[in-house]
Parts: structure tokens; C-alpha cells; sequence
């Protein structure tokens, strides 16, 4: 039975058929039946899988229906910005790829994610925050950073632009910027970490205004793994 249990899992895994059909084309085979069993190529390769786990993670981990529907715009947008180089076959299989085959794929990655902790809201993850103001500072120690953006527009919204990301050191003065493609929260963790790099002393705080690219869960976890102090100004 074990040889037999081993058997059917490998011919599953290359056929890519569910078990209950693989058992019943087996059971027909044995039977000495006619029709001959034909094991289907495998389209969506290890790559594709790979690809589309990068763009459900960019993308929130939304379902297949609506990965189906942002696949050309994001593959798109992240090639342009070097988050993603795919080879043309590799990028044709997963703009074709239907939505429940994209469920499919990521079906064991989800698993394997497990469940995501439930965000807090905006007004409770502000009152979370600590308000601090000019007189709160009291001679800090190097280290504690005010951020902030200054808008690259020209004086004007329309388009894409770059926003850099400030950081201003309040005992020294040591000032670090990094250039962002948007005021996107996830963007303003990796220029923190940039920032973090470039400063001659460790960050040990950040100050924030109340924009939602700074309050939010992505960049107060970053913070509390980090060991960051996180605080922001008044409303």
C-alpha cells in the first residue's frame, strides 16, 4: 500500500491531475483498458510560480480574480522600476495565465503563509503613536531623525514625479534624503533602511507628520523590529 500510496503521489505531481483522477486513469490502465494515458506538459513552470508569488506579495496577496486583472499593469510597472526581469516565455505564461490557475499555483504558498494578522486601523494606530513637539525634544541624543518629503513636481501634481524622503538628524543637523518613485508605505521602509545606512549613527528614533505614507503598519512594524522609536507630530 505505501508503494503503492508513493506511486500515485509522483505520477500526481508530473501529471499535475488531482488524486482522485489520477486514481481513476490508473484503475483504468490496469483494467487493460484501450484508451492509453497521455501525462499533459506542464505549462506553468517553477519561474512562472516564482513570478507570481513576487506579484501577489506586491500585490497585497489578493485573490486570483483580481490578480488576473492587475498581472499587466504591475509585471509592467515593476519591470520598469528593476523589481522584475522576466524571459519573454516566462512573462507570456503569466499574463495568459487564467485566475484559477493562479489560485492553483498559490494555493501552497498561501498555506504556508499562514493568516495575516489583522491591521489596525488608521485612528487607532495614530493614537498608538506618541505626539511629540518642539519642547518634547530636550537636547536628544544623535540619532533621532525628523522625516518628512519634498515633492520633485515642478509646481505641479500631474504625472509621475519623484518625492524624496528627508531625514533630518535633531541634535546635529546631519541631513541624509533618498529619492522615492511615490509616497507608498512599503517605499518609505526601504528608504528608511537606506537612510539607516548612509547615517553616521544609528537611528535610535523617527519623527513623522501624520501623512498615511508614515502612519501605518508597514513602517511601525519596521520600527518596532528594529528598535526604532516611533513618534509623530500634532494633527
Amino acid at each position: 500500500m505505501v508503494e503503492k500510496g508513493r506511486i500515485l503521489n509522483e505520477f500526481a505531481v508530473v501529471s499535475g491531475y488531482h488524486r482522485k483522477h489520477a486514481i481513476r486513469l490508473l484503475r483504468k490502465r490496469m483494467e487493460g483498458a484501450p484508451r492509453s494515458v497521455v501525462v499533459s506538459r506542464r505549462i506553468y513552470d517553477e519561474a512562472v510560480k516564482e513570478t507570481l508569488v513576487v506579484v501577489w506579495e506586491a500585490a497585497d496577496r489578493i485573490c486570483g480574480k483580481r490578480s488576473k486583472a492587475v498581472i499587466p499593469n504591475l509585471v509592467e510597472a515593476m519591470e520598469r522600476h528593476g523589481h522584475l526581469k522576466l524571459e519573454a516565455e516566462v512573462r507570456k505564461k503569466v499574463f495568459s495565465a487564467s485566475a484559477a490557475t493562479i489560485d492553483r499555483l498559490l494555493t501552497p504558498v498561501r498555506k504556508g503563509a499562514g493568516i495575516r494578522k489583522k491591521k489596525r486601523s488608521a485612528s487607532k494606530l495614530s493614537k498608538e503613536i506618541a505626539i511629540k513637539t518642539r519642547q518634547d525634544w530636550r537636547d536628544p541624543l544623535p540619532g533621532y531623525l525628523e522625516i518628512d518629503f519634498v515633492v520633485h513636481g515642478g509646481g505641479s501634481m500631474v504625472g509621475e514625479y519623484i518625492h524624496s524622503l528627508v531625514a533630518t538628524d535633531v541634535c546635529s543637523g546631519w541631513t541624509e534624503a533618498v529619492p522615492l518613485l511615490g509616497r507608498e508605505q512599503s517605499l518609505v521602509v526601504e528608504g528608511l533602511k537606506r537612510i539607516q545606512k548612509q547615517m553616521p549613527v544609528p537611528v535610535l528614533g523617527i519623527d513623522s507628520d501624520n501623512d498615511g505614507a508614515f502612519i501605518n503598519d508597514t513602517l511601525a512594524s519596521y520600527c518596532e523590529q528594529q528598535g526604532i522609536i516611533f513618534t509623530r507630530s500634532r494633527p
